[in-house]
Parts: C-alpha cells; structure tokens; sequence
C-alpha cells in the first residue's frame, strides 16, 4: 500500500523539479540530433537509445510536446522552436488518422500546447497561427469521434482493434473531443447531420465508467473496487457487453496499472472541465448530477484501489495479478524494486497516476470535500517525490530517456532486459517521459503560483 508522506508539500519537490528541467534539456537535444526519423516515431529505448516498435503511431505527438512542455517550465527558445517546427513538419497526419483511437494524445500534446501557450500570452499572438492550433484540433476531434460503435444505452471510440473493442486508454485521449466542442465544432455526418462531439465524449466516457471500471458489486468473481480492464469486449450486431479483456495487462481479470493510470487521470481531467460548461450544455445528456456523480464515482474507484494495490513507493508493478508477484513476498509493504528477478515495474503508470491523484484533490478540495482532497493530494506528491528521484530519474545524459524503468508490453516481450536474469528495467518510453514533463510543468506551477494547467486552457 502507498505510504502517505503527510508532511511533503509542492515547495519540498522544487529541487528535483530544476534537475529534472535541466536532464531534459540535455536529452531534448540528443534525441534530435541523434534519432533517425526515418524509422517512424520514437515509442522506447533499448540500451538507452530511442528507437520505434511498428504497432500504432501513437507517440510522435508526446516528443514533441516534451519540448513545448520545456519551453513552458524554462522559457528555453531552442525547446519551442523544436517542438513548434516539428509539429508543422510532421504531425499533420496525426490529426486526419482515422485509423487509431489516440488523437488526444497526439494533437492536445502540440497543438493543444502550443494554443495554451499562445492564449496565455507566453508565445507572441498571431491569429492565423492560433487558427492554425485550432483547426488542427477541431479537426482531430471529429474524425476521434468519427471512429464509433454504438450499445446498448449509448456508444464508445473504438479502439484499433476493431469495433468491438473499447480501451481504458482512449479516457484520456478523448479530450480532444471536449476541447473540440468547445471551440464550437460538430461532427458532419450523412445528409449533413451535425452530431455533437460532447455527447460522443459524454457517451465514451459513460461507457468507460460503467464497462472498464469496477467497483465491488459482484459482476464477476474478480470484482473489485477500482479495479479496471484493459479493454471491454461489445457484441457489434446488438450492441451488449460481452466480457473483459486484456491487450498489454496479464488478464480481463487483473489490473493492467497502466490503464487504470490513463482512469484515474482521464476521469479526473473530465471533472475539471465539466465545472466549464453550463447546465444547458449537460441538460440533454442526463444532467450534471448524474453525469459528475458517474465520473466522480469512477475516478475515486481507480484512485483508492492504486493507493490500497501499489508499493510503499508509489511506482507499481505492472500489473497488479503479474503471475510471478507472489515471488516477491510482501510486495505491496515495501518499495517497489525495479531490478527483481521476476515482474518488471511501469514508472510510466506513477507519473500518469501521481498527475490524477493531483487533479483529482484539487477537484474535490474546489467542491469542499476537503478531507479527501488532503489524502489524494499527498498520494500524488509522495508518487512524483519517488519519480523524480533516482533510481527512476534518469541522470546518464548518453541515456535518451527522461524517467526509467518504464515497461511497454510485457505480454509481447517487447521490452529490453539488460540482463536476462533480472525482469526488464533500466528503459524508457516517450509516453512515461511526455507525462513525468507535464507532472513537473503541473507542479511548478502549483509552486509558483501560475495559472492552473489544463488541456482546455
């Protein structure tokens, strides 16, 4: 079980903060100099070297956003002009790819970025590049929206494993469908009927909620709160609910904490912006009780079962029904040790996770729920305080990554094992490095008292 620091505070973490800033800097400018783009995007290192696993294109967006994401805590020129010149170069495929579930990682990571960044008055305003910003994400929205199934009661984005497949991931990627709203655009289908992106999200969310989280009730005989599957399986000719699955977790019926990282983010992101919009937007939907309850319900779900399921740490292992866990006795009472014999940790899932543990405190502290707000909230310091220390900063400045000890898919075997007697550590990946950049842009900000950070400026 995480073991709380109550005494930490937002100030305690700045010096691991500029360190980190400062490694980023370095690494940012290596991977430009040294990475082959020819290769597709980075997704993880293998010997401390970037290099691309053919699956999705689903990272090129987080490379590019750590450098924004740099420029935005240091003001370093050299960092936006990377990431500004790489997203017009490259990510305008990203944004009509009607093939992957994962725009809202791509599209909000640069363009979202870079709009915010514009819109606070941090890059020099220029309108046809704000419109450009916001084109791209209008766009992405809807062809994000675009990949449907419906169901029984509602509907999900389907993930690229076909129709009948909705992932715990795509939670978080669906934001690019709320900021797409926002700026006032629909989705146009046949015979020119306008289809709203918010009752997608809503709709996506929902399913989310009710089919990839769980929550003690007795569904099935691995029911329990909080627990969440990779993936949920859909009948595509009537629309019902078949089972739990896994793609990158052990089972349907285990905890994949990657994916229950993306929940515990995802839903407490989409509670923020839900206090945005007026009762007339929600009314059509069911309602902002019941919708904020929905989500509500499923964000402290997730929240208090990886506090209750993870080391003392705060780093988890990858998965919490790993086969081999057992073999590390009293794993859950003890740090997590990233160079065991046996189960690999997923430091990319801490940095994801300490984000919404944040959130999700400051949520529920804004709507005067402050006892809860307090024990989230020092969670998720006491998870960034182990990210951004060693052994999980990554201090070799030869080493590409930013946060080590990331796993990719354990199933598969992808993932480097410098030493085949030990589980695979000692790498990285551009998503865990994307969010431990945007946990520390968060933090400062807390720190320093600047505008609160969020995907919907």
């Amino acid at each position: 079980m995480l073991s709380l620091n109550q005494n930490l505070t937002p100030s305690d973490l700045s010096p691991a903060l500029d360190r980190f800033f400062s490694l980023a800097k370095t690494k940012i400018t290596t991977l430009d100099r040294e990475y082959d783009n020819s290769k597709g995007s980075p997704v993880f290192t293998v010997a401390g070297k970037y290099t691309t696993r053919g699956w999705t294109e689903w990272t090129e967006g987080f490379r590019y956003g750590i450098a924004i994401l740099h420029f935005d805590a240091t003001n370093d020129q050299e960092s936006l002009e990377s990431g500004r010149n790489n997203t017009v170069r490259h990510m305008a495929t990203h944004v009509s790819h009607i093939g992957v579930h994962d725009h809202g990682f791509n599209n909000l990571s640069t363009y979202g970025n870079l709009r915010r960044l514009m819109l606070e008055g941090r890059i020099p305003h220029n309108e046809w590049e704000n419109h450009f910003y916001e084109l791209a994400i209008k766009t992405s929205g809807a062809v994000q929206a675009a990949r449907w199934t419906k169901r029984q009661g509602g509907g999900f984005i389907h993930s690229f494993n076909g129709p009948h497949s909705l992932f715990v991931d795509t939670i978080r990627s669906c934001r690019i469908l709320m900021k797409a709203h926002q700026l006032g655009h629909v989705l146009m289908a046949e015979g020119d009927k306008p289809i709203s992106l918010l009752e997608r999200a809503l709709q996506h969310i929902d399913s989310t909620a009710k089919f990839s989280v769980f929550y003690g009730t007795g569904r099935d005989s691995y029911d329990e709160r909080g627990r969440t599957t990779h993936e949920a399986i859909f009948n595509t000719t009537d629309g019902a609910y078949r089972c739990p699955n896994s793609q990158q977790g052990y089972t349907g019926f285990s905890t994949w904490t990657r994916g229950q990282a993306w929940a515990v983010l995802g839903f407490a992101e989409e509670l923020e912006l839900l206090d945005t919009l007026t009762d007339d937007e929600l009314a059509p939907h069911g309602g902002r009780s019941a919708i904020q309850e929905m989500m509500l319900n499923a964000a402290t779900a997730t929240a208090d079962h990886f506090i209750q399921n993870t080391p003392t740490c705060g780093i988890p292992y990858w998965d919490t029904g790993a086969p081999k866990l057992h073999l590390l006795v009293d794993w859950q009472s003890r740090p997590a040790d990233p160079y065991n014999p046996h189960e690999p940790v997923d430091s990319s899932a801490a940095a994801i996770d300490a984000q919404g543990l944040l959130r999700l405190a400051t949520w529920l502290k804004k709507h005067g729920k402050t006892t809860e707000a307090a024990r989230y909230f020092q969670a998720g310091l006491t998870v960034a305080k182990s990210l951004f220390s060693e052994p999980y900063l990554s201090t070799d400045e030869a080493h590409h990554g930013l946060i080590l000890h990331s796993i990719y898919h354990q199933p598969n075997g992808w993932d480097h094992k410098p030493n085949p007697n030990q589980a695979a550590h000692g790498e990285s990946s551009m998503w865990g490095d994307y969010h431990a950049m945007e946990l520390a842009v968060y933090l400062q900000r807390l720190i320093q008292q600047k505008p609160y950070l969020t995907f919907f400026a």
